[in-house]
């Protein structure tokens, strides 16, 4: 469960940071933020009583720190790029085959790689790993979607 309570709010900040129109601060500040919940919940996720609540607490400052820094990395068309990059993968990817993307501007570079389909709820879903390289280091965010009756793919618990 935490692995997919992590890849959702990864990936659901980077669809709403791909939404953002402007400033280097929003983008940082949306980072920051998806950074301290993931870390939140790995850090809760660590330990019993006085040891949990210390491991939340570090979890969330070390998550705020590591998510601003890609939100302040990543502009607008590498997370354009990353999207149409994880959709592709979601809609028409073979299982375990990578799908790649790269904003020739930044240097930035990824890849998704999706699992065997299946279906939940009457939903066709897929889990996914979406790796994602600023300056050579990988950031890896692992996810579950499911395609909605309008064709898009929607991060689900």
């Amino acid at each position: 469960m935490k692995r997919k309570s992590i890849a959702i709010v990864a990936v659901a900040g980077m669809f709403l940071a791909g939404c953002q129109s402007g400033s280097l601060g929003t983008k940082e500040t949306l980072g920051g933020l998806t950074g301290a919940v993931a870390g939140g919940i790995l850090g809760n996720q660590v330990g019993k009583g006085e040891g949990r609540v210390i491991a939340t607490v570090l979890g969330t400052a070390i998550g705020a720190i590591a998510g601003s820094a890609v939100g302040r990395a990543l502009d607008e068309n590498d997370q354009r790029y990353a999207y149409q990059a994880q959709s592709r993968a979601l809609e028409y990817g073979r299982s375990g085959a990578p799908v790649d993307w790269r904003n020739p501007d930044t240097g930035h570079y990824g890849q998704v790689v999706p699992s065997q389909a299946y279906t939940t709820n009457s939903l066709m879903c897929r889990d996914y790993t979406h790796t994602i390289y600023i300056d050579g280091q990988p950031q890896t965010a692992r996810g579950q979607a499911c395609r909605q009756s309008d064709g898009t793919w929607k991060p689900v618990s």
